[in-house]
């Protein structure tokens, strides 16, 4: 039976060393990349999924000169990242390279839908409105942060 239970617990601890080298190589990664993780303040909120998409289409329609057959696709890709951006906010409090690793493959989706929604050239006026730090007052920074 103490056998069973020490094969048992070096199972687990060596599961957990595994783990944790997998988190940093997985923090290293996204550190020699320049990602780092905002801090929730200086995030807009996304307690208001459609009021954050409505402000961020109120900034990208004038600013992409948005048509009307544009912007229903792109509030569409923009409403998925906010859901999905709101499901992992939790972990910048507990996981910030977690977050990091999660919000890059978040991003590169949106990222993608939207280049395939604009044309090329409203496409590089959406990456040249990228802020330069997150910021609670530009809406635009929770497509970017």
């Amino acid at each position: 039976m103490k056998l069973i239970a020490a094969a048992f617990l070096l199972t687990v601890a060596t599961s957990v060393a595994s783990a944790q080298s997998l988190l940093n190589r997985a923090q290293a990664a996204a550190s020699s990349q320049g990602i780092t993780a905002p801090s929730v303040s200086s995030l807009p909120s996304l307690t208001n999924i459609t009021g954050a998409k409505n402000a961020i289409m109120g900034k990208l329609t004038p600013a992409l000169g948005l048509t009307t057959a544009e912007k229903p696709a792109v509030s569409t890709d923009v409403t998925g990242f906010l859901k999905d951006k709101a499901a992992i906010l939790p972990l910048l409090n507990t996981d910030k390279a977690a977050y990091a690793t999660k919000f890059t493959g978040l991003q590169s989706g949106l990222l993608g839908k939207l280049k395939t929604a604009l044309t090329a050239a409203q496409y590089a006026k959406l990456l040249g409105l990228k802020p330069a730090a997150p910021s609670a007052t530009n809406v635009l920074s929770t497509l970017f942060f």
